[in-house]
C-alpha cells in the first residue's frame, strides 16, 4: 500500500515537472545556449592554432595518450644557427687574458651559407685567371713553389681551415703583420671554404718574377705586377690598416671618404690639382715638383711635401684623408712602384690626373682612361697637368662624371666585401693548380685573431680589432666570371690606348694655339 502511494506520488510529480519544463518560455534558455557554444568555439579555435603552429604529435605516456610539441629540424637548424651567429658575435672579441700565452680560441673551421646568392663578381675579377695563367697548362710543384722562398718574406699554409705561417725575413714596417692578419679574417668570413693551399709572398715593392725560365715561373705573391713580370697580385695590407701612419681599415676610410665628399661639393672645391706625397722614394716624383706653382709659372698644380716624422710627432692632424677632398683635381703618380694612395685619391669624386703607370694593382686594370680617370704623360707632366685642369673646368659637367666615376667604383665595387671575394676566389684558382699536397712546415705558428693581435699594442692593436671579422658569412662569394676572350681583351686594350691617344691630340692642339696666341699678341 505503502508502495503504491509513493510510485504514483512519483508519476504524478514527473508530470508536474515535465509540463513546468514545456512551459517554460524559449527566451530564457537562449543567452545560455549562446554563450556554450561562443566557449566551445574559443576552445577549439585555441587548441586548433596551437596544433597547426608547434607541428604536434601524440606521445604515449603508460597507458595514456597526451600531446607534446615538436619543433621540426629545419626549425631546429634555423634557431641553432641564430644562436650561433649571436654566440660568435658575443665570442669574437679578443680574448686576450692569458698573460702573454696566446692560444687561438674555437672558431668554426666549416660554415653553411644560408643564402647561395653571391651575385656576380666586378670586372676586375677577371685579372685572376690572367694572374694564374702562367701555370694553367703544367700546374705548380713543389719544386716551383720553393724556388720563390729566395725573395719571400714568408711562407703561408691553409689547411683544413686554419691558417700557418713559416717566416723568412722582416718586411717594411708592418706589411707582413697587416697581410697575414688580412688572409685570417678571410678564413673567418669563410670557414671551411678556402682550400688546402701553400705559398709564398713577397711584401716588397717591384715585382721580380720573369715569365722566361724553362722550368717554369716560380710563384709569388705581391701587391703589384707590370706587363713583363709573372708576380700573382694581392690586395695590400692597407686594406686592415697601415699603423705607421694612421690610416685606418679600409671599411672605416671608405665610409670617412663618403662623408668626406658631402662636405665641399665639386663646384665649390679649389680649382686646381692637388698632390701630397712623399718625393724622395723616385725620380718621377721630384719630377712633379717641378710643376708647382712658383711667382713665374703657374701649372694649376698645387704640390705638397708629405713628412711623415713630422706628421707622427704632431698626432697625424694634418694627413686625414677624408679632409682631402678640397680640390676638384688630385694627381697619381707612383713612388718606387705602384702607390698605396691608388684607391683613396680615387675615391675622393676628384677628377683623377694619373700620371703613366708602369705598375697594376688587382683592381685598377679595368678602369677605362676618360671614364674613370684622365691620363697624364709621364714626360711633360706639367702642360699635361695644366692642359687637363682648364679641359675639365671649361667642361665642369663632363669632368664632374669622371670623377664620380671613379668614386662610385671605389665605393660599390672595392668595399671590403668585394676584397674578400678577390682573395676568396684567386687562393681558390691558385689551389687548383697545386700538384702536391700541402703540408705544415715543422716549426711553423698558427695564425689567429689572438695570437696576432693580442701581442700588439697601439694603433696595430686598434686597427687589428676595427678589421676582425666578427661571425662568419650567411652569403657566398659573388661568382667569378670567365677570363676574357682574346678578342675582347684586344678590343680593352684597344679602346684604352684610343682614349689616351685622343687625349694626347688634344692636349697638343690645346698647346699649339697657346702658342699662336702668344706669337699673335707679339
Amino acid at each position: 500500500m505503502m508502495q503504491r502511494f509513493i510510485t504514483e506520488r512519483s508519476k504524478k510529480q514527473l508530470t508536474t515537472d515535465s509540463t513546468l519544463v514545456k512551459k517554460a518560455p524559449v527566451s530564457t534558455y537562449t543567452p545560455l545556449l549562446l554563450l556554450l557554444i561562443l566557449l566551445t568555439t574559443a576552445f577549439v579555435s585555441s587548441l586548433w592554432s596551437t596544433l597547426s603552429t608547434t607541428n604536434t604529435k601524440p606521445t604515449i605516456i603508460g597507458k595514456k595518450t597526451s600531446v607534446a610539441n615538436v619543433v621540426s629540424a629545419k626549425d631546429s637548424k634555423s634557431e641553432e644557427k641564430s644562436s650561433s651567429r649571436k654566440r660568435f658575435q658575443l665570442e669574437a672579441t679578443l680574448n686576450c687574458s692569458n698573460n702573454g700565452k696566446q692560444r687561438c680560441t674555437s672558431y668554426p673551421t666549416s660554415g653553411v651559407f644560408e643564402r647561395e646568392e653571391g651575385g656576380v663578381c666586378p670586372e676586375y675579377f677577371r685579372w685572376i685567371h690572367e694572374d694564374v695563367g702562367a701555370w694553367k697548362e703544367r700546374g705548380i710543384s713543389r719544386e716551383m713553389v720553393e724556388r720563390a722562398k729566395k725573395s719571400a718574406h714568408f711562407r703561408l699554409v691553409v689547411k683544413r681551415g686554419r691558417v700557418y705561417v713559416e717566416r723568412y725575413k722582416k718586411s717594411i714596417q708592418t706589411r707582413e703583420v697587416f697581410t697575414m692578419w688580412g688572409i685570417v679574417q678571410l678564413l673567418r668570413k669563410y670557414p671551411g671554404k678556402v682550400a688546402d693551399l701553400e705559398l709564398m709572398f713577397d711584401c716588397d715593392d717591384l715585382p721580380v718574377i720573369r715569365g722566361s725560365s724553362l722550368a717554369g715561373p716560380p710563384p709569388l705573391f705581391r701587391y703589384c705586377g707590370d706587363r713583363w713580370t709573372d708576380d700573382i697580385v694581392f690586395p695590400d695590407w692597407s686594406f686592415w690598416g697601415w699603423a705607421e701612419i694612421n690610416i685606418r681599415p679600409w671599411e672605416h676610410v671608405l665610409k670617412e671618404m663618403e662623408k668626406g665628399n658631402r662636405r665641399i661639393k665639386w663646384n665649390d672645391r679649389e680649382p686646381y690639382a692637388y698632390w701630397k706625397g712623399n718625393p724622395f722614394v723616385a725620380e718621377t716624383r721630384q719630377d712633379l715638383l717641378k710643376c708647382n706653382v712658383s711667382t713665374t709659372q703657374d701649372w694649376n698644380a698645387r704640390l705638397y711635401v708629405q713628412d711623415w716624422i713630422q706628421e707622427s710627432q704632431q698626432g697625424f692632424n694634418n694627413s686625414n684623408l677624408a679632409s682631402q677632398c678640397t680640390h676638384r683635381y688630385k694627381i697619381y703618380i707612383e713612388g718606387y712602384a705602384w702607390s698605396v694612395s691608388e684607391k683613396y685619391i680615387l675615391a675622393c669624386d676628384s677628377v683623377t690626373l694619373m700620371v703613366k703607370p708602369r705598375f697594376y694593382d688587382f683592381f685598377i686594370r679595368s678602369l677605362q682612361p676618360m671614364q674613370h680617370y684622365w691620363p697624364i704623360r709621364d714626360k711633360g707632366k706639367c702642360k699635361s697637368i695644366k692642359h687637363a685642369v682648364d679641359w675639365g673646368n671649361n667642361h665642369k659637367e663632363e669632368a664632374q662624371k669622371i670623377g664620380k666615376a671613379a668614386s662610385k667604383f671605389i665605393q660599390e665595387e672595392l668595399k671590403m666585401d668585394y676584397v674578400y671575394d678577390y682573395m676568396f676566389h684567386l687562393l681558390n684558382e691558385y689551389a687548383k693548380l697545386l700538384k702536391f699536397e700541402p703540408r705544415v712546415p715543422e716549426g711553423a705558428e698558427e695564425l689567429c685573431v689572438e695570437a696576432m693581435a693580442c701581442t700588439r699594442s697601439g694603433l696595430e692593436r686598434k686597427f687589428m680589432t676595427e678589421s676582425m671579422v666578427r661571425e662568419p658569412s650567411t652569403k657566398a662569394p659573388c661568382s667569378l666570371p670567365p677570363p676574357l676572350e682574346p678578342t675582347s681583351r684586344r678590343v680593352f686594350y684597344a679602346n684604352k690606348l684610343n682614349s689616351i691617344r685622343r687625349v694626347e691630340r688634344w692636349e697638343d692642339n690645346y698647346w699649339k694655339n697657346s702658342t699662336q696666341q702668344l706669337h699673335t699678341r707679339i
